[in-house]
């Protein structure tokens, strides 16, 4: 897919200009809003408002910026739709190849002691993540970059290419961002769900959500799982403290499999009931030696 527009709109401003300036150098066209269109242009780096394309000026306190037909319009069609390209001509919507964006950092908002509710609900990006659903949705079309990690890859491949992206960089660039929505919205939800302010009245069965959803990411692929012809990982729960075996780190040896984690996890159990250095042997799960010492 030939890159010709791009949509930049990010909160997190790391690495943006040299990522902006680099698309320039491309020839790539930018769209930009607020903050991050300042940046840009305060950095020599030419740029097209958003309101200057919308015709509407940023409103409600900047609550809607993109919320407009002529940007998801020039998103969401398909190029090898007819209808969808006769639609953006009769109605002079230009078509946007790449959305670049960063959301309102919501859960970094609730983490801080003493936030009120009402910093925590204007911390919930809205245009952000429609404008990421619906370039991940036409990702035939579009590319969605949502993070300053993936820049480098992305400019990569554009260079290599003479300015397009392929089909399975698209397909990963999507696959990846609606990954990350559901992640914000699940935050969302786990905090409206566990918020304990005295501004709203409380539920009677709020002890315990009522769905439980965890995000992991994969630590470690394993030799095999709890018998030899099954595949097995190790995941770590995102965002959750490095502790038991979630902060555990190879020295040598070969590559682990399930039971070994099985066994580490019973020794870590078994260490855990003493207040001085102590050695075990596990096997199976099950203790057959263990030794306590004035030091390791």
């Amino acid at each position: 897919m030939k890159i010709r527009r791009a949509l930049i709109s990010v909160h997190d401003k790391t690495g943006i200009a040299a990522f902006a300036q680099a698309l320039i150098g491309l020839g790539i066209e930018i769209l930009s809003t607020g903050g991050t269109a300042k940046l840009l242009r305060d950095g020599g780096i030419p740029v097209r408002e958003v309101a200057d394309v919308t015709g509407f000026p940023e409103m409600l306190d900047g609550r809607v910026k993109t919320l407009h037909p002529r940007i998801h319009g020039g998103i969401l069609a398909r190029r090898d739709v007819p209808g969808h390209l006769a639609a953006l001509e009769k109605h002079e919507i230009e078509p946007i190849d790449l959305v670049v964006v960063s959301l309102y950092p919501f859960k970094e908002t609730v983490a801080r002691p003493g936030v009120t509710r009402a910093e925590a609900i204007e911390n919930i990006d809205i245009g952000g993540p429609a404008m990421i659903r619906s370039a991940a949705k036409n990702h035939a079309s579009v590319g969605v970059v949502t993070a300053a990690s993936q820049y480098q890859a992305v400019l990569d491949e554009l260079r290599a290419s003479g300015g397009s992206l392929g089909e399975a960089t698209l397909y990963a660039l999507a696959r990846d961002a609606f990954r990350r929505t559901a992640q914000y919205d699940e935050a969302i939800a786990a905090y409206l769900a566990s918020d304990s302010s005295t501004e709203r009245p409380a539920a009677p069965d709020e002890a315990f959500p009522a769905a439980l959803r965890l995000e992991a990411k994969r630590a470690l692929t394993l030799r095999y799982g709890e018998n030899p012809h099954q595949a097995a990982a190790f995941y770590r729960q995102d965002g959750a403290p490095a502790v038991g075996l979630g902060s555990m780190r190879q020295l040598h040896g070969p590559e682990l499999g399930y039971n070994n984690l099985l066994d580490f996890s019973a020794a870590l159990s078994l260490l855990l009931e003493f207040d001085r250095p102590a050695a075990v042997v596990i096997k199976h799960t099950n203790p057959c030696g263990a030794a306590l010492g004035d030091t390791v």
